[in-house]
């Protein structure tokens, strides 16, 4: 049997397939089919069959790559999310709502945007990963994302709820501190300037409170108007841990800006929590005054505890961090040095000889707006006259000052029963690990810019924020072998000589740092990084040629991130089918 081709008068050759045969000792032709009508491929891959030879085709022609969509990020986030139950936390019924909510937390983490943005990667012909795809939500658009946004304020309560049901428990320590963020446009009435906690100055801003556990996970927050001071926004969380989690024991930490006399008072007495704050500064120094603290105490011991009649049934823990002390004296000094530089320019304009500075009102007009820009004026003293300005440095009040440098003072409502004084220290401390996330939530999360204008949707941007962290700080916990994150806490906690000093970071982290790698021998990765890196395993959507059905294929995994998602426990094709 084979292909020929046969001369058609004045048309084109006619493509036989014949079949040769013998027939009484004669060899004879038969026409089994006329292929003139086939393609040219089909043609010769039918004669290479027949002579029992392979296809003639060229790789590179034979599949075609329709679309590749990065989704190893993909995988490694909404695996991390269905696996926290994110989306039972969200709602135990599935909808479509609770898909768009989840593709905007797992969005959230991977790559911050605005609402418009965040739809457009995820419909399908303007899809920049796999996320729309796996959640079933190609379809949507912005108004569909605001509309989830609202579904999922609603439901605020109820979440924040579950997550304390999960995390905190009667007896617990809970941390709570205060941020502010950045406000675009002036019609939201959450928006007014205050204290910018974010360095943002002159900006219209929100302020927003966190609960979170003593391990730094986030439980619940609260956004204020932008002008609300720190300690009043306390009573909303008192209720929420009173009434709404329904919490009768439960100890508060929070700084000394924010847990003042009149709100322990007022506020955490009436509701018999129990707190951890510290002294300001004043309190400190009228405890010295007293007696009560003696400084000479310090020089046997950094860590001990006192009481007051000022404190009544509160333990006083007095701490002195020598590293502490060699910063506020360094950094003091720098301050008085910088007001100097700018107060000289105004002694010098009163005895230059064309048009000396004069008058009273204008000398002190100027000095007035620079003496107190770095906080220093109870430093100097200085002397004003019709036709003259001096200053000196107040020597006895910086020597005051600085007897108390690195001297810190808790206090806490807690018996020793209940928590040792070193833990009482290490506790409060713990606050680090809340400021650690307003850090996170205001530059790598991205709660900034806030571009919406309705009061309820800036809170369910800022909620949508808070649930999208606490996925991350599970996969930063989770991957944290191959991070430059310290990952064996025992060892850096056993080379802490006293809970006073600062925390040390172990020799594995160290390690890992120096050498910008692994005990595996595989890069060190930030989870920014990291995340980058799993963008480049994609899901690579192809088409056989020659009619044969398509079929996705995911991107073969390097070592590392094999190890990424051995750590997460998740599958690189996860969602795939």
């Amino acid at each position: 049997m084979y292909v020929t081709s046969v001369p058609n008068r004045d048309s084109p050759p006619a493509v036989l397939l014949r079949e040769s045969y013998r027939e009484q000792g004669k060899v004879k032709t038969r026409t089994l089919a006329n292929l003139s009508h086939w393609p040219e491929h089909k043609v010769q891959t039918l004669k290479r069959a027949l002579k029992g030879l392979p296809p003639a085709i060229d790789l590179c022609e034979a599949f075609e790559i329709t679309r590749s969509l990065p989704h190893g990020h993909v995988a490694a986030v909404l695996g991390s999310a269905q696996r926290v139950g994110m989306a039972e936390l969200i709602d135990a019924r599935p909808s479509r709502n609770r898909d768009l909510v989840t593709a905007m937390l797992v969005a959230q983490v991977i790559g911050p945007d605005s609402k418009l943005a965040t739809a457009r990667g995820l419909r399908t012909q303007t899809a920049t990963s796999s996320l729309g795809q796996l959640l079933g939500v190609t379809g949507c658009d912005e108004d569909d994302l605001y509309a989830a946004m609202d579904w999922a304020l609603a439901r605020k309560d109820a979440i924040e709820k579950s997550l304390a049901a999960r995390h905190l428990t009667n007896g617990t320590l809970v941390l709570y501190d205060v941020s502010s963020a950045a406000f675009e446009g002036r019609t939201c009435p959450l928006g007014a300037i205050g204290h910018p906690k974010d360095g943002v100055k002159g900006r219209l801003q929100i302020v927003y409170g966190l609960l979170c556990t003593t391990a730094g996970i986030p439980v619940a927050i609260e956004v204020f108007e932008g002008n609300t001071a720190d300690p009043k926004t306390l009573a909303a969380q008192i209720s929420k841990l009173k009434d709404r989690f329904g919490l009768s024991r439960v100890c508060l930490v929070g700084d000394r800006g924010m847990l003042t006399n009149a709100r322990i008072n007022e506020e955490l007495r009436p509701a018999q929590l129990d707190w951890i704050s510290a002294l300001r500064a004043p309190q400190i120094k009228a405890l010295v005054a007293t007696g009560a603290l003696q400084l000479s105490l310090f020089d046997e011991q950094d860590l001990f505890e006192i009481t007051s009649p000022q404190f009544p049934g509160e333990r006083l823990v007095c701490c002195h961090n020598p590293v502490l002390a060699e910063q506020r004296t360094r950094k003091r000094q720098e301050l008085l040095t910088a007001t100097e530089k700018e107060l000289t320019p105004i002694a010098a304009a009163t005895g230059r000889e064309r048009r000396p500075l004069r008058g009273r009102d204008k000398i002190a007009l100027r000095v007035g707006k620079l003496i107190n820009h770095y906080n220093m004026a109870k430093h100097f003293t200085i002397e004003i006259t019709e036709e003259s300005f001096t200053f000196t440095r107040n020597t006895e009040a910086i020597a005051a000052e600085a007897t108390l440098d690195g001297i810190y003072v808790l206090r806490s409502s807690l018996p020793e029963q209940t928590l040792a004084t070193d833990d009482v220290v290490l506790r409060y401390k713990g606050l680090e690990d809340v400021e650690r996330f307003f850090r996170t939530l205001n530059t790598e999360l991205d709660v900034r810019p806030i571009r919406h204008r309705l009061a309820d949707r800036v809170r369910a941007h800022v909620f949508l924020r808070m649930l999208s962290y606490y996925i991350s700080w599970h996969m930063k916990q989770a991957l944290a072998p191959i991070m430059f994150v310290d990952n064996d806490k025992p060892a850096a906690a056993a080379k802490r000589a006293n809970p006073v000093a600062a925390a040390q970071r172990s020799d594995t982290a160290l390690a890992k740092a120096a050498r910008k790698r692994t005990i595996d021998n595989t890069p060190v990765h930030s989870f920014t990084s990291l995340l980058a890196d799993l963008a480049t395993i994609c899901a690579n959507h192809i088409q056989p040629a020659h009619d044969m059905p398509a079929f996705t294929m995911t991107t073969t995994p390097t070592p590392l991130q094999r190890r990424a998602f051995e750590l997460l426990a998740i599958s690189h094709r996860h969602g795939l089918t």
